[in-house]
């Protein structure tokens, strides 16, 4: 203990206690459901919460894949690797069930959509599916994969088109329906959370602040 914190130095720890110590602690992580085809057309579903948006402008989404034990590629990294290309399908609460069996390791030739009760949609952007569960689906091509050592490697997607299903968006202002969406997020372990404990905060202007300091110091 030093000043109320336990200090974990990460050069000292194994990965699996850094693992832990990470998703434990940087939470909720969004969970992206990825589809993508390999180039013998088979499908693959399979959720990952180390995952988020980077930039948008370009628009890249990033998704961080874990090899297999013996460091051969899991089937989406193959097929992103083959095809450049996947779909980043959001997961609401109503979806929570199905993305936990397409979490199961089934063997390559096992569809997971079929086995979780997922609807397959053709892509418009991309060759690979959307989910016609998923309340919004981001299709990506490709943009750069950073290989981490050998176990794992993050691949960063331009996105080029996004489905939101009806009524979640303003078409005009381009505004989002947040409580509509009602994603889930990641804890650690075997947790998760809704999103419908929201809140707005909005960051004041230089000015703002200045003059609510004024007000502090004088009142």
């Amino acid at each position: 203990m030093s000043g109320g914190y336990h200090h974990f130095d990460f050069a000292a720890l194994s990965a699996r206690d850094r693992y832990k110590l990470i998703i434990g602690t940087v939470v909720p992580r969004p969970i992206a459901l990825v589809t993508t085809r390999g180039p013998d057309g088979r499908v693959n579903a399979a959720p990952f919460s180390f995952f988020n948006s980077l930039s948008a402008d370009p628009p890249i989404l990033a998704i961080g894949v874990e090899n297999h034990a013996d460091m051969s590629f899991k089937d989406t990294a193959r097929n992103i690797r083959m095809t450049e290309e996947f779909t980043v399908n959001i997961v609401d609460d109503a979806m929570v069930e199905a993305m936990n069996i397409c979490a199961v390791d089934f063997p390559p030739e096992v569809d997971e959509l079929t086995m979780a009760g997922l609807t397959a949609l053709p892509g418009t952007h991309v060759g690979c599916p959307r989910i016609a569960e998923a309340p919004a689906a981001f299709e990506c091509r490709r943009h750069l994969t950073l290989e981490l050592g050998r176990s794992r490697e993050i691949v960063l997607g331009e996105v080029k088109g996004l489905f939101l299903r009806d009524g979640l968006v303003d078409p005009v202002t381009k505004h989002v329906d947040q409580r509509g969406l009602d994603a889930v997020g990641r804890m650690g372990g075997h947790g998760y959370a809704r999103t419908r404990d929201l809140f707005d905060l909005r960051t004041p202007s230089l000015a703002e602040w200045t003059a609510a300091c004024r007000v502090g110091r004088t009142g």
